[in-house]
């Protein structure tokens, strides 16, 4: 017989006592809730947790004389899953790393998939836009060029200018050795213009811009007002994504110059402090030692990866689902993917080019 007052003050000093009759009752029980004077949810959990307790073990248990508060706090109980779920399958290391390997694989899939549906729709946008000028957003290109660009300049520049120092400062110290404290200039020359210049300013391009247009894009996702542009008759392709896109495809490659110019500059300073070299004779050097063709082999790759970067950041922005875990997460995935993606297309460009000789 239950009796007395079972509630969360009282919880305490009742469950021993459930406990004990959990393992001495056994054949056919019969259980008499008329005199509890009070009980709460946490009194019921414990008649419950009794009950199923007891029918696991095999014993007929009856509730009976439930007062109609005992009584509907019962039956609001019933319903609630009281098992302890299974413990997961446990899989070896190598099952596992099959799993993982091909959870990767779909997703890549995934990502190509929607990277090659926006790059389509953005394609389709530009078409109209240059069939029908009046329809491109000019106002937006510009709004972004000036976000992407011109506000970059300054952590481009200093960037730039300390890797360009950096690489001089080291490059002298190994040469030394050999006596060929002059090729500083060569290296860092080459170096710069041919792949550091535009690989590190698409990354800090891709961490700073690419990250703000997914953020922006994920939080009208979430606010739902990429689905109100649809039902006014708007692509929000061609409204968000396609002035992004132009304005990284146009910053780029003078971001890349800016880049090229500051290291080129950090170099000629700290082979000044360092070696000695007066800037006149730096500029000399490497006129003759770096082509022409060494500038345009970097900007040649900067459109390439500002479109990547845009439509990475585009593709993860879509995705965002309505919580804030899910836009940083998708913020997070469209840096790492951008980036990576950024080095892969210069490892491309950089064996094609040694390739064709050029």
């Amino acid at each position: 017989m239950a009796g007395g007052v079972w509630t969360i003050a009282t919880a305490d000093r009742l469950e021993p006592s459930i406990d004990e009759a959990v393992n001495t009752l056994r054949g056919t029980v019969e259980i008499d809730l008329g005199s509890i004077v009070q009980i709460d949810t946490a009194g019921a959990w414990l008649i419950t947790r009794l009950e199923r307790e007891l029918s696991a073990r095999g014993v007929s248990v009856s509730l009976v004389s439930a007062s109609e508060n005992a009584r509907r706090l019962l039956e609001a109980l019933a319903p609630a899953e009281r098992d302890v779920p299974p413990p997961p399958e446990t899989i070896g290391v190598v099952q596992e790393l099959l799993e993982a390997v091909g959870r990767t694989m779909v997703r890549s899939w995934e990502d190509l998939k929607s990277g090659l549906g926006i790059l389509g729709g953005v394609v389709r946008g530009l078409s109209i836009g240059l069939r029908h000028p009046r329809r491109m957003r000019f106002t937006s290109i510009i709004f972004h060029m000036e976000q992407t660009g011109l506000r970059a300049v300054p952590i481009i520049a200093l960037m730039s200018f300390l890797i360009g120092a950096i690489i001089a400062q080291q490059s002298a110290y190994q040469l030394a050795y050999f006596g060929a404290d002059i090729f500083v200039v060569d290296l860092v020359g080459i170096l710069v213009l041919r792949e550091l210049g535009v690989l590190l300013t698409a990354i800090m391009v891709a961490g700073r811009s690419g990250s703000a247009f997914t953020a922006e894009i994920g939080s009208m996702k979430m606010r739902e007002e990429i689905d109100a542009l649809s039902v006014i008759g708007l692509d929000p392709l061609h409204v968000l994504i396609l002035p992004r896109l132009i304005a990284l495809i146009l910053v780029l490659p003078l971001l890349t110059f800016i880049a090229d110019v500051c290291a080129l500059a950090g170099g000629g300073m700290m082979s000044w402090a360092y070696l000695g070299l007066p800037p006149d004779t730096f500029i000399t050097r490497l006129r003759d030692a770096v082509a022409l063709n060494t500038l345009f082999v970097g900007l040649i790759k900067a459109p390439f990866m500002a479109l990547i970067i845009g439509i990475v950041a585009a593709a993860e922005g879509l995705r965002v689902a309505g919580s804030a875990e899910s836009l940083g997460t998708h913020t997070t995935s469209s840096v790492v993917k951008s980036i990576f993606m950024v080095i892969v297309v210069d490892g491309i460009f950089a064996m094609y080019f040694a390739a064709v000789r050029y």
